[in-house]
């Protein structure tokens, strides 16, 4: 599951503090994990491609805190431990009941001392003091979580998510997931899950384990509705939640433009004909197209919430707003007569989704 953020994008006024209700808390499976329906991704925070601030970081947190959300996605591999650690000091003086966090294990950091430069190779504008090593081992799996706990100053994480073990699959199966079982028993996890851009392996580990929680990446969105062949009809069956993250595909869906890039890439032609296409019939419609794509994985029953990667304030508030719009059942309508989403596709409701 690539780091890269669904910036909801746009210049978006601050939001200031207000008397907000908290947002339903949905459960993961049958845990007592939980997410908001709106989830923070906290790759942007751990310098993504470009260098963010604390103070930017915290200002950023302050926002999307302000505006409801309370589940909180983060890894390792973001900024080699800055996100883990920006979002642990965000979070420090808030009582724990109220919010939850995940994180990732499978890359091990390791400390480089004569390593120069920075991490851009892998995406990150941070320096490249640590190396990544894969590892989905049971003592990889604990050692990973151990330094995780570390760097967010907490004695627990909600859920813990194998990350990208795409070409780990059996020693993720048969090492890294019992391992994650045993910490669940033990209470220092509450779910555990898997986390990817693809729908294959996932699947497997909803049929053949008990995981909780799939953070299915980009793979059910407007352009891609892929998820719903396999992963989503099996997490449905299994009681497995989802959680959508990439609903943007990497942010072809927040603003399709020339040199807008698609699953990581500048996105081909056809596929930006499309995108433009659906912004046209969702502007049709009264309704921004980064709103629709935040709210169409809602509507699965299967999915529990919505992951958006946000680095800044501007885009933490326009988040909240975008999934908070109302959107007629007619846009849904005319996208499935146009073809761009399957008839078996459910659309979610038109009320707020909070």
């Amino acid at each position: 599951m690539s780091a890269a953020p669904d910036r909801p994008g746009g210049d978006h006024p601050r939001a200031q503090p207000t008397d907000r209700p908290v947002p339903d808390r949905v459960p993961l499976g049958t845990s007592d994990a939980w997410t908001t329906r709106l989830a923070f991704g906290a790759a942007g925070i751990g310098n993504l491609y470009r260098g963010v601030t604390d103070e930017e970081a915290a200002r950023t947190l302050a926002t999307a805190w302000d505006r409801g959300i309370r589940s909180f996605d983060t890894a390792p591999h973001y900024g080699l431990g800055l996100s883990e650690r920006r979002l642990g000091a965000f979070l420090r003086d808030r009582p724990r009941d109220t919010y939850t966090v995940s994180t990732k294990v499978g890359r091990l950091l390791v400390p480089d001392p004569g390593a120069t430069g920075d991490d851009l190779a892998h995406g990150f504008a941070v320096p490249a003091a640590h190396r990544r090593v894969w590892d989905f081992s049971a003592d990889g799996v604990r050692r990973a979580l151990e330094a995780s706990l570390a760097r967010l100053g907490l004695d627990r994480v909600d859920t813990v998510y194998l990350h990208d073990p795409d070409d780990h699959a059996e020693q993720a199966l048969r090492e890294a997931y019992p391992a994650l079982e045993r910490l669940r028993a033990e209470g220092v996890v509450r779910a555990v899950g898997i986390g990817m851009n693809q729908t294959g392996l996932p699947t497997r580990f909803v049929t053949e384990t008990d995981i909780d929680a799939v953070l299915l990446a980009g793979r059910y969105t407007l352009l891609d509705q892929s998820g719903l062949a396999d992963l989503l009809p099996a997490a449905r069956r299994r009681g497995v939640s989802v959680v959508a993250g990439g609903v943007f595909n990497s942010g072809l869906l927040a603003d399709p433009r020339p040199g807008a890039t698609y699953d990581y890439a500048e996105a081909p032609p056809e596929t930006l004909r499309r995108a433009h296409r659906l912004r046209e019939i969702c502007e049709r419609h009264g309704v921004p197209l980064r709103a629709a794509a935040a709210r169409f994985p809602l509507g699965h029953p299967a999915v529990a919430g919505v992951l958006l990667g946000l680095r800044s304030a501007d885009e933490a508030a326009d988040a909240a707003d975008m999934l908070g719009r109302d959107i007629p059942p007619a846009l849904w309508d005319e996208l499935r007569r146009e073809r761009h989403l399957p008839e078996d596709a459910p659309a979610p409701s038109r009320r707020t989704c909070r």
